[in-house]
């Protein structure tokens, strides 16, 4: 519009400048007309005419310029429209090609080339890398002994973390011999996660490997007794170094902690581990770790924790492993293991007792003893700790207490479903609680889903849905209960309601069927019932498991001997197993462990050596304790038979043009029993393979081996054979070059006996293989003196015996 308007007043303007002219014209035309000198009138007018016609053409040609730019610019702003327009489809277009490419393309990350493990020197700098791919590009933490590396946290430019273009790196710098670990890295998308692990070992620049302390004895198994203390103790051959002081202990895999349970002490030569009170969870595979330039040093142990003295004569051993499962506001559900020992008569039940954790005053939880190893517990305070422990009975009395568990509190499960905690500021939050919207219910719904959670023989356990909404108010639950088949309902907690969406009956009929219903109630009413559960028939009697099968014994050293077993077929799986011995021609069986074990191979140590023993093992469930397993055929305790280990030390004893006589020493480790021979290799330098020498066992420990080429470098191996096999094969000798010896065979020089005495004649053994033996001939007078002679051959003769 401004254009349209510039050129309007251009036109105007030019409009103006041609009227001025012909008025100037007019002007001159005037005063030419007294001037006779001027052109005739006719000449003039064509002339005017002509200027005239050609102010005329300019301004048209003017008014067709604007015009023309007037048009010119309205195409190039709808140009530019169009071009806009274009544009923006075609951004459009990628993006929603990009974005479908993305969709079709998308994958859990990858890790291309994975972490490799590094061993550096100490104030050395260590960079771990790794290649990932994946679709959307993955995000990528590092981890340190499976804690994630947090920059803010460590010191200032210890770690360098990057990942460009899908190299992940982390950098260490100046390592220390702290940062011997294991190193992960772990990258995520929304599609999956990948992982990748390396070993970085820090070495110390010190020559400190020569000086490592070194375990001065293995660790034995200990036995000690429930509630009283015990300490296992290892012992250094030397003074540990600093960087051996890291030690770690370990029961059954589970890192021990110094407290006041068990306490972890360390001196100069010796590493400690001391319990206070034993219990039967303190059973179990203690490790000592010990670190170390080349890694980690470790032992394992097993400690026997045997039942205290009992009660009363006849009593059962005290429950273990008691936990608490499904804890609510007002009740929770409690296992345990039942004990190896039922003093000579069967368990008749548990006895469930709680108190209120800071105090000694236990409360019997049931009335009745317990028939099953689970048990649910009701009537408890909401937001209240306690601990509980169990005691077994049978006709001669009640064991002692289990240990107690670790205190717990009873809470609403249900909460964090319920509230929604916004985070605002810096570490500030808000919660808004479901129940605070719902302040417009009064009476409360009918609960929903009820149904049966757990059918035993002695209880049932009910569990249900909340009402949605459930109100502002808190709710308390009644049971209704009626027989199959008939339309009365019973009321059956009228007394106790329910704070918690759980509750358990105990003793309902045997071989009868129920339906059961809840309803909700707060302070504004009470609720309809809600639908009844399907029909629930009390449990029968939970069968204990079948024994294990195909128990065998093996001979293992002079005090211990390895058990084998498979697992019993069908049902549960067992909890562990319990193993019993007895002396052969004794009646009395002994237990071996008082906790149960997950695995079916078992050392029992503590054996007396040249005894003999039979073994028998049982399952342990929830049910009890399973029938015995057949009995193993009785073995004495003896060490076992292996295969040796491989012979050392290989000598060249003779050599000629084609043939070598090797010598070797015996294995460390016969394996129990007589080494029978030796089965010896060679080894052509030149050649790839190994060939057999002999076929047969050699039973001394010497051989000549015969067809060799001279001038040839060989070299030997060896195994050695007792009457448990072929042992393992030693490691390759020097080589030996195949050439005639032409030094003098090795001997003492001969003497030559005087006249008129009767010659002796001595024979003596050459201590070199392969060398015939030495005759000499030696005087005797008949009345014997010492003679400078004689002097000789006394301390010549007894150096070659």
């Amino acid at each position: 519009m401004g254009t349209r308007a510039f050129f309007h007043h251009r036109e105007e303007e030019q409009k103006e400048e041609r009227k001025q002219s012909l008025e100037m014209i007019n002007q001159v035309q005037t005063g030419l007309s007294t001037h006779p000198q001027i052109c005739s009138s006719r000449e003039y007018n064509l002339r005017r005419e002509a200027d005239m016609l050609e102010l005329e053409q300019r301004g048209q040609k003017r008014i067709c310029f604007g015009n023309d730019m007037e048009k010119m610019e309205e195409e190039v702003l709808r140009l530019c429209r169009l071009l806009r327009v274009r544009a923006d489809r075609r951004g459009l277009c990628r993006k929603v090609r990009k974005e479908l490419l993305e969709l079709l393309s998308g994958r859990a990350p990858m890790l291309w080339i994975p972490l490799r493990a590094h061993a550096v020197w100490e104030r050395m700098d260590v960079t771990l890398a790794c290649t990932a791919l994946g679709c959307p590009v993955p995000q990528a933490t590092w981890y340190k002994n499976g804690i994630p590396i947090d920059l803010r946290q460590a010191p200032a430019g210890k770690y360098k973390i990057k990942n460009q273009f899908g190299m992940l790196t982390l950098q260490i710098s100046r390592c220390s011999m702290e940062d011997s670990a294991e190193y992960s890295v772990e990258v995520k998308n929304q599609y999956g996660e990948a992982y990748s692990f390396a070993t970085v070992l820090v070495r110390s620049k010190y020559k400190y490997s020569f000086g490592e302390a070194d375990f001065a004895f293995p660790l034995k198994p200990l036995f000690a007794r429930e509630k009283e203390p015990f300490t296992l103790s290892c012992y250094f051959s030397s003074d540990l170094l600093d960087h051996q002081r890291g030690i770690s202990w370990f029961r059954d895999g589970e890192l021990l902690q110094d407290s006041g349970r068990q306490q972890l002490r360390l001196q100069r030569r010796e590493a400690a581990l001391a319990l206070p009170c034993a219990h039967k969870e303190d059973e179990g595979f203690y490790t000592i770790r010990v670190p170390s330039l080349q890694g980690c040093k470790e032992q394992t142990t097993y400690v026997f924790v045997r039942d205290a003295a009992a009660p009363t004569a006849g009593a059962p051993g005290s429950p273990l492993n008691v936990k608490c499962h499904d804890v609510n506001k007002d009740c929770l559900v409690l296992s345990w293991v039942p004990p190896s020992s039922d003093g000579g008569s069967p368990i008749l039940g548990y006895l469930l007792e709680r108190c209120v954790a800071g105090s000694q005053e236990w409360l019997q939880c049931s009335a009745q003893p317990v028939k099953s190893c689970r048990c649910p517990v009701l009537g408890l305070a909401e937001g209240q700790t306690y601990q509980f422990r169990v005691r077994a009975v049978n006709k001669a009395g009640t064991s002692h207490p289990s240990k107690a568990t670790d205190p717990v509190t009873t809470h609403d499960p249900s909460r964090d479903k319920r509230v929604t905690v916004i985070p605002y500021d810096e570490g500030r939050t808000i919660e808004i609680s479901k129940d605070d919207l719902e302040g417009h219910i009064k009476i409360p719904l009918p609960p929903t889903n009820v149904h049966a959670s757990e059918v035993r023989e002695d209880y049932v356990a009910l569990a249900w849905d909340e009402p949605d909404p459930r109100g502002r108010e808190p709710l308390n639950y009644y049971v209704e209960k009626s027989l199959v088949g008939s339309n009365s309902w019973q009321m059956v907690n009228l007394d106790l309601p329910a704070n918690s969406p759980r509750f358990a009956l105990f003793d309902l009929a045997k071989g009868k069927s129920f339906q059961f219903r809840v309803r909700s109630v707060n302070k504004f009413g009470i609720s309809e019932p809600s639908l009844p559960s399907p029909p629930i028939t009390a449990g029968t009697k939970l069968a204990p498991l079948p024994p294990p099968s195909q128990v065998l014994a093996f001979r293992d050293t002079k005090t211990s001997v390895v058990l084998q077993w498979d697992k019993p077929k069908g049902g549960l799986e067992p909890l562990g197993y319990y193993i019993y011995c007895r002396e052969t021609g004794t009646e009395e069986w002994q237990t071996v462990n008082n906790k149960p074990v997950t695995c079916n191979q078992f050392t029992v140590p503590g054996l007396q050596p040249g005894k003999e023993y039979v073994f028998c093992v049982k399952s342990v469930s929830e049910a009890g304790l399973s029938e015995s397993s057949p009995e193993t055929d009785p073995i004495v305790v003896r060490p076992a038979i292996a295969c040796p280990s491989a012979p050392h030390g290989f000598v060249l004893l003779h050599c000629g043009k084609a043939e070598m006589t090797i010598g070797w020493k015996a294995p460390k480790h016969k394996g129990g029993t007589k080494i029978l021979g030796y089965f010896l290799d060679q080894h052509d330098h030149s050649e790839p393979d190994w060939h057999e020498v002999n076929t047969q066992p050699i039973p001394r420990r010497v051989c000549t081996v015969s067809s060799l080429q001279e001038g040839h470098l060989y070299e030997f191996r060896a195994r050695a054979m007792n009457r448990a096999g072929v042992g393992e094969v030693s490691e390759p000798s020097d080589l030996f070059r195949c050439e005639e010896w032409t030094m003098p065979e090795p001997g003492i020089p001969h003497v030559k006996p005087p006249r008129k005495m009767s010659p002796a004649v001595f024979v003596i053994s050459s201590p070199f293989q392969g060398v015939s033996a030495i005759e000499m001939a030696v005087p005797r007078r008949e009345k014997h003196t010492n003679t400078s002679r004689d002097v000789l051959m006394q301390g010549v003769i007894p150096a070659f015996r």
